[in-house]
């Protein structure tokens, strides 16, 4: 028998380079929320991937940038900590963009231990792009593998390379878990991301969602009651819109996802409520978890 191997592999890069897509493509089901719009990932987010040989820990850490708030400068400290005592590091770069003087900072910080950058998206560009950009990164001397974690390209690779630098370990998990967040934070995350992939971009980044009830009834069925919050009372109207619709279709959504995640019929009650500056209230972010945590198991 092959010796257990076991790990952790922190996915990191700027904000919107793919870390929440690639890791729901290696556990296999989604336990990170996606969006286009930048900074969707605010916590550090474990997703597991176990077999018969070994078991990787994949951290998606939120999008490295220049933190303008609490709820960033937590985000940036979480990052940085996640890294702490990584097996492997996934730098992650989006191939529709430049390479830029960030990406360079960061391939620069995050490679003196066990690494490879991550050509992310190259469903989108052509070969000569992704042959253009190799080129540019030749000087680095990494190991460059470029992926789609949309399409699950060149994601076969990468697994390899990770798997490679694992050494032999205990599972820090059971076989049947994929993440280790408790089902309040990922009904939370889920209706925040449909709020994000529903609503207009002056919106996003200043919403927060707080689960009041989430409970099991007698038939085995769940309701949740949760509140969105947002900054401004101008955007309390747009998030319930016209006649409630938008509020609806939000709820609606995570209903569907939570149902099929939980495999049960779930109720979801959503309340509007504005929270002035709450991205610089400890007490808030506080409120909505976004707390010093054990970054890993080891």
């Amino acid at each position: 028998m092959k010796e257990f191997k076991s790990g952790f592999c922190v996915l990191c890069g700027r904000p919107n380079v793919g870390k929440s897509t690639l890791m729901n493509h290696f556990v296999g089901q989604k336990v990170a929320i996606v969006s286009p719009k930048a900074q969707t990932t605010r916590n550090c987010i474990r997703g597991i991937l176990t077999d018969e040989n070994e078991q990787i820990v994949f951290l998606d850490t939120p999008g490295i940038h220049k933190p303008k708030c609490k709820l960033n400068e937590f985000m940036a400290k979480t990052q940085k900590e996640a890294s702490i005592g990584a097996d492997f590091t996934c730098i992650m770069l989006d191939i529709t963009q430049p390479v830029g003087h960030t990406d360079e900072k960061i391939i620069k910080e995050y490679s003196s231990a066990p690494c490879a950058i991550v050509l992310n998206k190259i469903d989108c560009v052509d070969r000569q792009t992704v042959l253009d950009y190799l080129t540019r990164l030749a000087k680095f001397d990494i190991s460059v593998v470029p992926v789609s974690a949309q399409t699950g390209e060149g994601c076969d690779e990468l697994k390899k390379m990770i798997s490679q630098s694992l050494p032999a370990g205990p599972k820090y998990f059971p076989d049947d878990m994929v993440c280790d967040f408790p089902e309040r934070f990922l009904a939370s995350e889920i209706i925040r991301e449909k709020a994000l992939l529903n609503l207009s971009d002056e919106v996003p980044h200043g919403i927060g969602v707080s689960i009041n009830r989430m409970q099991e009834q007698d038939n085995g069925n769940i309701s949740i009651s949760a509140d969105i919050l947002c900054e401004r009372e101008s955007h309390k109207g747009i998030i319930i819109g016209k006649g409630g619709t938008m509020i609806k279709k939000i709820g609606t959504e995570a209903r569907q996802e939570l149902e099929v995640l939980l495999d049960t019929k779930v109720y979801i009650e959503l309340f509007v409520k504005v929270k002035e500056n709450w991205r610089n209230s400890a007490a808030a972010l506080k409120d909505l978890g976004y707390t010093e945590q054990q970054i890993t198991s080891k």
